[in-house]
């Protein structure tokens, strides 16, 4: 239960965060470095039975109709990535407090930090494919909103960022789809386990170049390389950890722990080598051109990860050792180089070394922590980084796929490495050498500078050291790559030809420094071709215009635009059908009941009258008489459920089109003065007759199906509530109900982010003014609606709970009388014409909404914790109120309940909330084209 423990940590860390931003402010990021830490401490007790080739595992039934479960495992290659990812991450948290402005709001950075180390260890820890690509893109929704945090301009490389990304996950999900359908298994242990089984179906290149597409995409190899660099604009906290831990180590963690499928095959070291050192090269390059720091470190990140893969594409254990080792080193001092170009920003003002210029004078103890972070980043001794690069180039030199592969490996590592050298030492020269040029500057406290002194001096200290983490990477070569033998860690492995590639990268790196001016003007003059930036941008901007030209038709504001279409769709298909009704037998002899002809009769003249009304109040008077009186003939039917929704739905219906048509004229718009157009006419007609044949041709030709036998012969048995379509809504199919409701609380958060426009939570402007009125002036409260409200309201929360408690059993339910709720919400609003003051009208949505899908969610959960699949509360557990059953299940049910009264309470008082004057658009102002939503800064 170790990494269980220690997810329930960060997500309770994740939920306080609120709580302890309001009393400690930037100082909130400490406690969390230290619940940082003390989950360090729950995985590094677990981290004997590790060593001892052993791994913890744990498993929880989910989705068992699939045999798909939550499973974790914790075994070598997970430990590292995860002690990785909480270490920096409580370097990070410890390094926050001093960086951020002391009054900037930081509850969501901190938030979002926290669900950003819940979603990588999620994903370290992951035995199945669906939970692993589940934590994958939680990790893409996590970094959009950190780097979308930073400021309005952050927008488009968060969106390049999370479209690039996200794009890959759905190659890991067609990845992992193809497995399940091929292997008849999602659990990973399995898959891997059983390398032959994949290999050996047709699917299997598939899938090998899906997850390519998935690694190359997240750790920004070429072509997806664009999206790291321009993803800068977060603020340095978020991409020292974004670098250095998490998201784009993904990646790399994905094709290590598929290193043992593939790694024998001639296609997948060819692409990973060559792509993986090609990036290398290219990204290194590229950060020799840069004179921002930050830059300079965004595509150093591409050439260390390019690096990284093509050392995973040999494939031999030493290979993976090599790989493990340099990302431990890696994260070490690119924290490290990230956090100090953060001070230097803070403390001089500028990232440009144009204008940085003999900082060491000044800030001795930052360019000391520097040049340790850029010695280890070049590969010299005695830092971590030297040994790990020089494991690298050993690994490169024993590639055996082709005999021209090696040779390719070697040079294109030490090219990459050469330049890598070069804008280390460019970095450090620019910044710290030569005079100071700000003098009035000062070493920053130590509480700002400890986190990044201590990544430094650990890369420092494991230099020599190394062995030390020995066990430690042997256990995770083994558990991705097993039965190899043991590589061999130590900083000193005598003169061999890797020291010598070691020795030739210093030699041509000091040469590239030397001769720094000539290389400078050099590379600035080469012309490349336009940046991937460029070009996904242009792609992008394209694919807005050609959706803005798909759905230029649709941009009207008469209905008539928006139904012709679906119409017509309707008559032709009836046309089509026609043919196929005629094959089929004779339909049985049927007709409307007795009860039905006066149905009938005051559907039609209503319906008449809603056509030719000319007054808005009397379109909507007749509306809901249409919608009443369809909702009787259901009950007359026998579908108590469906009638009672229906004509809740029609009420609530009326109550807010009179809050709309408070703004409205009193005239339908263009009522009396436009000819009613025969086409429209004659299509409406065709309409009704293929409905109408339709319903004739197709009642009764089919028995009951299956699944509608199953469930009436089975809900009460199973279940114990009689009201089939409730036990249907909240037992037999609770994940559904659960999914439609959370797109309930995205869209009630959507409404509530409307009411900005309005003044906090839709309130209303003082005089209590509600809405603008026909006129243009503003509503005012009606006493007569004002004592029904007061008279009417008791009595339907009465009932509200009343159709609530009797749902499982009777007509009613969680749904129905969230409707009830939400009626006497609506009446509220329009009888004081803004907030009225006594609940339900008083109720604030967001809270609702929480408490509603929390409720839903603890239910689910419940039921994981007592062994039984996801939502899905035991039978047993009952208890009598007030004569009514309740059951897990009727908690369920009110989570449905504050949902959907969240939504409405939302939607009724956005309604009811003023409009001011000065944000009305006018009438003939131009709706933005996606051309210009592209090019909006």
């Amino acid at each position: 239960m170790t990494m269980v423990a220690v997810l329930a940590l960060l997500t309770g860390l994740a939920a306080a965060v609120p709580l302890l931003t309001r009393s400690l402010g930037r100082d909130t990021g400490y406690p969390l470095a230290v619940g940082y830490l003390i989950g360090c401490g729950l995985l590094a007790s677990r981290l004997p039975v590790v060593l001892d080739n052993g791994a913890v595992a744990v498993s929880a039934r989910w989705l068992p109709s699939l045999d798909i479960a939550f499973a974790l495992r914790l075994d070598g290659l997970a430990m590292v990535f995860g002690l990785l990812v909480l270490g920096v991450g409580a370097l990070i948290m410890m390094y926050c407090p001093r960086y951020l402005a002391p009054h900037r709001p930081c509850a969501a950075l901190y938030t979002l930090l926290t669900l950003f180390t819940v979603a990588m260890l999620g994903l370290v820890f992951a035995a199945d494919t669906v939970l692993l690509f589940l934590f994958w893109e939680l990790t893409t929704v996590c970094s959009f909103f950190l780097i979308g945090l930073a400021s309005p301009a952050a927008a488009r490389p968060a969106t390049r960022a999370l479209l690039v990304t996200a794009g890959g996950g759905l190659a890991l999900l067609a990845a992992v789809v193809v497995m399940v359908v091929e292997l008849g298994t999602s659990d990973l242990t399995t898959i891997l386990a059983y390398p032959d089984r994949l290999l050996g179906s047709p699917v299997a290149w598939v899938v090998g170049g899906l997850l390519i597409v998935a690694a190359f995409t997240k750790s920004a190899q070429f072509p997806f390389h664009f999206w790291l660099p321009s993803a800068m604009v977060a603020i340095t906290p978020v991409s020292a950890y974004l670098h250095a831990a998490t998201m784009v180590k993904a990646g790399i963690y994905l094709l290590i722990r598929f290193s043992p499928i593939y790694a024998d095959q001639a296609a997948w070291t060819i692409v990973l080598v060559l792509g993986g050192l090609g990036t290398a090269v290219t990204g290194a390059f590229l950060a020799l051109r840069q004179h921002d720091l930050k830059a300079m470190l965004a595509y150093s990140t591409v050439s260390q990860l390019g690096l990284l893969v093509g050392v995973i594409g040999v494939g031999t254990p030493a290979a993976l050792a090599a790989a493990v080792l340099h990302t431990v080193a890696h994260a070490l001092f690119k924290a490290t180089l990230f956090m100090l170009v953060g001070i230097i920003d803070r403390e001089a003002g500028s990232r440009d070394i144009r204008q940085l210029s003999g900082l060491r004078h000044v800030m001795p103890v930052t360019a000391t922590l520097t040049g340790l972070a850029a010695m280890s980043m070049a590969g010299l001794p005695p830092l971590l980084g030297f040994v790990s690069k020089e494991a690298i180039f050993d690994a490169l030199i024993k590639t055996g796929v082709d005999p021209w592969l090696s040779p390719s490996a070697e040079v294109l590592a030490v090219s990459a490495s050469a330049l890598t050298f070069a804008y280390g030492a460019r970095i450090v020269y620019k910044t710290f050498a030569g005079p100071p040029r700000q003098p009035d500057l000062y070493e920053p406290a130590w509480t700002f500078l400890t986190p990044a002194a201590i990544a430094a001096l650990l890369s420092l200290l494991l230099g020599p050291a190394a062995a030390l983490l020995g066990p430690l990477i042997y256990q995770a070569t083994e558990d991705a790559s097993p039965g190899g033998d043991p590589p061999y860690v130590a900083f000193w492995h005598g003169f061999t030809p890797a020291l010598a590639l070691s020795a030739l990268t210093a030699l041509s790196g000091t040469a590239l420094f030397v001769a720094r001016g000539r290389v400078d003007r050099l590379v600035q003059t080469i012309r490349l071709p336009p940046a991937g930036a460029v070009t996904f941008d242009r792609c992008y901007g394209a694919l807005l215009r050609l959706g803005g030209i798909v759905g230029r038709p649709t941009r009207y504001d008469s209905p008539a635009a928006h139904l012709f279409r679906p119409v017509l769709l309707l008559v032709l298909l009836g046309a089509a059908g026609s043919t196929a009704l005629g094959s089929m037998p004779p339909w049985p002899a049927a007709g409307a009941a007795t009860g039905d002809w006066p149905l009938l009769v005051l559907l039609a003249v209503a319906l008449a009258g809603l056509v030719l009304a000319r007054s808005a109040l009397a379109a909507v008077g007749l509306l809901s008489l249409v919608g009443l009186m369809v909702a009787t003939w259901f009950l007359l039917a026998g579908a108590p459920d469906v009638a009672l929704t229906l004509m809740l739905v029609e009420v609530l219906t009326a109550v807010v089109a009179m809050l709309v048509l408070r703004r409205l004229p009193a005239r339908l718009p263009g009522a009396g003065r436009q000819p009613v157009s025969f086409f429209a006419a004659a299509l409406a007609v065709a309409a009704g007759a293929v409905a109408v044949a339709a319903t004739v041709g197709l009642t009764g030709r089919r028995e009951l199906s299956a699944p509608g036998g199953y469930f009436l012969q089975t809900a009460e048995p199973a279940t114990g509530g009689a009201n089939v379509v409730n036990v249907i809504l909240v037992e037999f199919r609770a994940f559904d109900t659960l999914g439609e409701a959370t797109v309930l609380v995205a869209v009630a958060l959507g409404l509530v982010g409307l009411f900005r426009t309005t003044g906090r939570d839709g309130a209303t402007e003082p005089g209590g003014a509600g809405g603008r009125g026909r006129a243009g002036g503003p509503a005012v409260p009606d006493p007569v609606l004002q004592f029904a409200y007061r008279l009417l309201t008791p009595v339907m929360l009465v009932v509200s709970g009343w159709l609530f408690l009797r749902g499982h059993d009777e007509p009613g339910g969680g749904f129905v009388a969230a409707l009830v709720a939400g009626i006497a919400a609506g009446l509220g609003q329009l009888a004081y014409a803004g907030r009225p003051p006594t609940a339900p009208g008083r109720l604030r949505p967001r809270p609702l909404l929480a408490a509603g899908l929390l409720t839903c969610l603890g239910i689910g959960l419940s039921a994981l914790l007592a062994g039984e699949p996801f939502l899905t509360p035991s039978p047993g557990l009952k208890l009598s109120v007030l004569g009514f059953s309740v059951s897990p299940v009727t908690f369920f049910d009110l989570g449905v309940y504050l949902m959907v009264l969240g939504l409405i309470t939302a939607a009724v008082r956005r309604l009811g909330a003023s409009v001011p004057s000065d944000t009305a658009v006018p009438s003939d102002t131009p709706v933005p084209t996606a051309e210009a939503e592209v090019r909006a800064p």
